[in-house]
């Protein structure tokens, strides 16, 4: 029989094996976080805190959520594909389709920037109209569909099951009918209530083909296989190879129904036509032929459209099957550009340091530089760590707003009265690090000019923060607020 002495014993050396298995364990995980590459140094530092600072739970975190992985056969599967897609046409056999004369020295290396992420040059020829609101912008796409002849693709983040989000049901419904190829993507996070609806199985069996992005399937095989959070955040859509629409709205009514405390959601999109909606059908075809087994390669076969005089613009589509940093590199290439008047309107503003640093630089050096920002963030987490960089920059001079009609969800930056980049991508980590995002970049003042004006109208609806009132706030919201933008680049 046992005694006590023994009993003990057996049980501290159990306890001690515990201790050094989870040391043991800890220690691996920090080295693999100290040895990943194309990590940031605030990054590393994060994570080591977390992983020392909560015992198990820090581990197990980082293995859900620490590295950006969609998974090995999602990778390859998408790189293979790319591979596959066929260069951009010319527009006509005796004129390159390269236009980047047509754009101003001065502005030539933003262009580059671009084509290195893709590989799309900028291209010329292109026609913009900015929509009005987020009613008139889904109004304008079912117009386009129910004008359609050969095919229409959608790509949404979030469709939801609401009056906008069936009105393009609908329309979907209609095309197939009458002999319009239509494939509809959604991704299986943002958008699975429509997904799980009646509503998906309708479309199906009207002839829309349709496919979930990222599907989760079982959450534990999908946690061991890459991270549930990396999400398609696009927003495209292309009808019949001619018209495309880029911006930042969801396939959902303004109300947002699903968080309708935050409501509405303002948006911006433009309406597109000309050689660059080509560049968004890449976009589309990639993710298709990625989770499907369609071959889509010939629709980019097909010669451009001569379209004529036009602007030049380019698509720039990010990821993580793209380089690291790729997002932030182009906004901090824009910051650095400016020399007159630089104005930004985002959701969520998490920088990294660099990009912190290129935008307070702008103000610094006497450009009238301006950021618009949600008074009422969906995201209490990222709206506490967007304030912490407030007081820098004020300091530095940019002109900070707060929007107070809605939750402000457009991602516009405009440059100097002459560039214009708008998309799906946020100024966060998020946008930066996880999500599949497209962005267009254009060069023509007219059409910087309107969406200059709708930025202008959400600063007549906002709230001018000051360098006194960020000194007023309470030390509790100030230690809050500094501590989500050290976990910044975890979250």
């Amino acid at each position: 029989m046992m005694d006590l002495g023994q009993y003990f014993q057996i049980h501290i050396d159990a306890v001690s094996i515990g201790l050094v298995a989870h040391v043991t364990i800890e220690a691996i995980t920090i080295i693999r976080v100290m040895t990943r590459p194309h990590r940031e140094p605030a990054s590393r530092v994060a994570w080591v805190t977390i992983i020392a600072a909560v015992p198990f739970l820090g581990v197990l975190l980082y293995v859900l959520f620490g590295e950006t992985n969609i998974g090995r056969r999602r990778m390859e599967r998408m790189k293979q594909v790319i591979k596959r897609l066929p260069t951009m046409p010319e527009i006509n056999p005796e004129e390159s389709r390269n236009t980047l004369a047509n754009v101003p020295i001065r502005y030539q290396h933003l262009f580059r920037m671009g084509e290195s992420i893709n590989g799309f040059e900028a291209i010329g020829g292109n026609s913009g109209t900015l929509m009005q609101d987020s009613n008139s912008a889904v109004d304008s796409m079912i117009a386009d569909i129910d004008r359609a002849t050969d095919h229409v693709h959608l790509l949404f983040y979030i469709w939801l099951p609401d009056n906008n989000g069936l009105k393009m049901v609908e329309a979907l419904k209609r095309a197939a009918k009458r002999g319009v190829t239509c494939r509809a993507m959604a991704d299986d996070l943002g958008s699975r209530t429509i997904i799980r609806s009646t509503h998906w199985k309708e479309m199906q069996e009207a002839g829309v083909h349709l496919s979930r992005t990222l599907p989760i399937g079982n959450l534990m095989l999908r946690a061991l296989r890459g991270r549930i959070d990396l999400r398609n955040h696009r927003k495209i859509l292309v009808i019949d190879g001619s018209v495309t629409y880029c911006g930042s709205q969801n396939c959902a009514d303004p109300e947002f129904r699903v968080k309708p405390k935050y409501a509405p959601w303002v948006d911006a999109v433009i309406r597109f036509e000309g050689p660059v909606v080509r560049q968004n059908q890449e976009l589309f075809v990639a993710d298709w032929m990625a989770g499907t087994d369609d071959d889509l390669t010939d629709l980019l076969d097909r010669p451009l459209p001569n379209t004529g005089p036009g602007f030049s613009a380019q698509v720039i589509g990010t990821g993580p099957t793209v380089r690291d940093s790729a997002m932030p590199e182009v906004f901090e290439t824009l910051f650095h550009t400016a020399r007159r008047k630089l104005t930004i309107s985002t959701p969520y503003y998490v920088p990294n340091e660099s990009m912190q640093q290129a935008l307070c630089a702008a103000a610094w050096r006497g450009v009238e530089t301006t950021i618009i920002l949600p008074a009422n963030n969906d995201s209490r987490i990222v709206g506490g760590a967007s304030r912490s960089y407030y007081a820098g920059l004020l300091e530095a001079g940019v002109r900070i707003y707060e929007y107070t009609g809605g939750l402000l969800h457009t991602k516009s930056v405009t440059l100097d009265d002459e560039v214009t980049l708008i998309g799906s991508a946020n100024m966060d980590r998020r946008s930066f690090d996880l999500n599949y995002e497209n962005n267009i970049l254009f060069h023509d003042p007219q059409l910087t000019a309107d969406v200059f004006a709708r930025q202008r109208v959400y600063i007549e609806r906002s709230n001018e923060i000051t360098a006194q009132q960020v000194s007023d706030w309470s030390l509790p919201r100030r230690l809050w607020n500094n501590v989500l933008a050290t976990l910044g680049p975890i979250l």
